[in-house]
Formats: C-alpha cells, sequence, structure tokens
C-alpha cells in the first residue's frame, strides 16, 4: 500500500490526499493470510483504516504516538457528523484489531485502543478447534508423495508450536534441533525464542525432510536462501504464506469442519489447549512470542467457557429441566 489513496473524509476539513501508514498494509495483508477474511472484508477495513489514518495524520499524529484520548477525539468527531452506531462499532472494531495487531507484531508496546471508551467492545474470544477436530484435520492428508508429507508435516508443525504461518515459512534447516525436538522461531523486529515440538510433529518433521523434500528440490535453486528453507514450494522456492494458507483450508474443508480454518486457526488451538491441559500462562505467552501477557490471557476465556460447557453437560445438577434420576 504504498501508493497514495484519494477519498473523502466526513470528519475533518482537510484535505483527502495522503500516503497510507505502512502497518495498514502489513495488518490487511496478515488479515487475508493468516485469517483468511474474504475480499471484501478487507475492503471494508481498509477504507475504515485509511479515514482513521487520514484523520491522524491532518493532526500530525501518526499509529505509532496516537493516544487514547485521540481516538475518542476521533469516535466523538464521527459521531458528531451521524455516523450510524452500527458503522462507528465496525471501525472502531477494526482500530482495536489493527493496535492489538501492532503490539502483538513489536511496533507499539501499549494498545490505546484497549483503553478508549465511547463504543461498545467486542469480546474477541477466538474459536479454537476441538481436539478431535485437529485429529480430523491432520488425518485427512493422506499418500506418501512428497507434498502430502510437506502439508502433513506443515499442519502437525503449526499445532505443535503455535508458530505465527510467517515464522514458519521463514523457517530455515539450521533453526531445527531433532535431536532435542527444539525450534529456533523469529518474530516481528528479528525476536528470537526457542520453542519446542512434540513426538508425532517430530516423526512428521522428519519424514518430511528425510524422504519428501529432496524429491521438492529443484535442480538450480532459484535464490540461495530458498535452499536453506525448511518448507518448500511446488517450484522449489521457499513456501510462501498464501500456498501455506490454503494447505490449512484445503485441510480443514477435507476434514468437513463446518467453518473456514487458517494457520491462525492452529495457533489459537495450540494455546487453549495447552491451558486446558495445566500449561502455566507465562509459558504459554513465552511459546506464542507475545509482547504482553494480556494477549495471552484471552486464552483463559476461552478455557474457562469449555470448562463451564463441559460442566453443564455432565453435571446432574446442572441440567436444567430434566429429572434427576
Amino acid at each position: 500500500m504504498g501508493r497514495a489513496v484519494g477519498y473523502e473524509i466526513d470528519v475533518t476539513d482537510e484535505s483527502d490526499e495522503f500516503e497510507p501508514s505502512t502497518e495498514i498494509g502489513e495488518f490487511l495483508d496478515w488479515l487475508v493470510v493468516e485469517r483468511g477474511r474474504a475480499a471484501n472484508t478487507i475492503d471494508a477495513y481498509r477504507r475504515d483504516l485509511e479515514q482513521y489514518d487520514a484523520w491522524l495524520q491532518s493532526r500530525g499524529a501518526g499509529l505509532d504516538d496516537v493516544s487514547v484520548a485521540d481516538i475518542e477525539q476521533f469516535l466523538a468527531e464521527r459521531t458528531r457528523a451521524g455516523a450510524a452506531k452500527s458503522s462507528m462499532a465496525r471501525q472502531f472494531s477494526s482500530i482495536r484489531m489493527l493496535h492489538r495487531f501492532m503490539v502483538e507484531e513489536g511496533y507499539r508496546r501499549d494498545d490505546p485502543a484497549g483503553l478508549a471508551e465511547g463504543v461498545s467492545k467486542p469480546a474477541g474470544i477466538p474459536k479454537p478447534l476441538s481436539e478431535e477436530e485437529v485429529s480430523s484435520l491432520i488425518g485427512s492428508v493422506t499418500g506418501d508423495e512428497p507434498r502430502s508429507l510437506r502439508d502433513r508435516a506443515l499442519l502437525e508443525f503449526l499445532y505443535a508450536t503455535g508458530a505465527r504461518v510467517s515464522e514458519v515459512c521463514g523457517l530455515n534447516l539450521a533453526d531445527l534441533d531433532m535431536e532435542a525436538s527444539l525450534v529456533r522461531l523469529f518474530g516481528k523486529g528479528s525476536k528470537e525464542r526457542v520453542v519446542p515440538f512434540g513426538s508425532v510433529a517430530h516423526a512428521a518433521l522428519e519424514n518430511w525432510i528425510a524422504n519428501g523434500r529432496p524429491a521438492m528440490e529443484p535442480v538450480r535453486w532459484r535464490r540461495r536462501d530458498d535452499s536453506l528453507a525448511v518448507f518448500l514450494g511446488g517450484r522449489g522456492t521457499r513456501l510462501s504464506r498464501q500456498v501455506a494458507f490454503h494447505v490449512v483450508r484445503d485441510a480443514g474443508e477435507r476434514a468437513g469442519i463446518d467453518r473456514e480454518v487458517s494457520p491462525h486457526a492452529l495457533r489459537h488451538t495450540c494455546a487453549t489447549h495447552l491451558l486446558d491441559h495445566g500449561a502455566d500462562l507465562r509459558i504459554v505467552q513465552e511459546m506464542l512470542g507475545h509482547a504482553s501477557i494480556t494477549t495471552t490471557q484471552v486464552y483463559t476465556r476461552v478455557s474457562q467457557e469449555r470448562l463451564w460447557q463441559v460442566y453443564a453437560e455432565a453435571h446432574p445438577r446442572a441440567r436444567k429441566g430434566k429429572e434427576r434420576s
């Protein structure tokens, strides 16, 4: 999103020609690749965020230094301009997601939108897969041809580590310690962390590297960096985020999962299942590479909801309208 964009801004009389911030472009790319959002949804986010960005720039502010007061003033001016409540809620949701993304990716240490008032805030609780759905997802990849070995290893690794898809696509063979079942991951800003992976992911990776990857290596590498990659694409280049997204989505469709599955959903699922089985919140934070513990705490709410669901279904006194035996 490097070119100038012209459009009407209904909250200011300043010039409507401006240069969108690069963070918005990266956020929209993330929505497409890791969350699988549709084109119409992306267009709506773009309009909302470019209007917000242009308003900030017209006042000498930017996404990296906007304050809570700035956001609340923007919302107030939108209200005075007659914006519908539904539009306001959607736009504020876009702003909140953008700033949460900026914190998680290391652009900012604080989240001003998380403290802003004036619009009701969505809960934002992720929807993880069940353990049975994960088994069906990975089990939908059959066969021993190189691409199947790669896809199975990719799914196992995403679920085992909770890594971002960009981190997995950027992974090099030298980042894997197969003897210790550890991987070195690099987040935004080259933030490094070491994450373990279990025996099932280990076996899938080992099979791919030994039997699948050599068959997908080209006669001549297009780039030296491609020769270092753990996961390869169909033409012998480093696996792209777009291809990784399609691998996960297609596996979800074959498994009969009734919602679209993305690499980000597997990241959510890894975190939730770890907490379900007793992992410490700080350990999960470290595994996922979250800058703030508050980002990780959302998964505790997911686990509590699942706990109550199981309790309501299993406890005799929790089942309303049913006679006790």
